[in-house]
């Protein structure tokens, strides 16, 4: 074996989810960006700024489920930077496991009520 100045026993931590992590954020980052963009456009192009235009604007299958698009990407993200957060800062396994949990029971609520109010009657 060669000797290096690492050693040949190095003990490789951590869960190795770097790059993954990377790539989650900046995609879920452009999926909200590109639905704000929507958005935005049709901010500007509407000319009925009342409660009926924005009505009927999310109406719109394709534009609920833009929107659920979106939100996913906003849980997903949330859920990469809080769980990098608690695995960082919350050192007992324990205390760390429970905000896990929580932070998912979080999420998962959110997106129910996501649905909810995207396709209630």
């Amino acid at each position: 074996m060669a000797n290096n100045e690492i050693g040949t026993n190095r003990v490789i931590v951590g869960a190795h989810y770097g790059l993954k992590d990377f790539l989650v954020q900046r995609v879920t980052a452009v999926v909200m960006v590109i639905y704000t963009i929507i958005l935005l456009a049709a901010f500007l192009t509407g000319n009925n700024f009342s409660y009926e235009g924005w009505a009927g604007l999310f109406a719109q299958q394709w534009f609920k489920i833009s929107t659920f698009v979106m939100f996913i990407a906003l849980f997903y993200h949330a859920w990469v930077g809080m769980r990098d957060i608690w695995m960082d800062y919350a050192k007992p396994a324990s205390l760390r496991f429970a905000l896990h949990v929580a932070t998912i029971l979080w999420l998962v609520g959110c997106a129910g009520w996501a649905v909810q109010i995207l396709w209630r009657e």
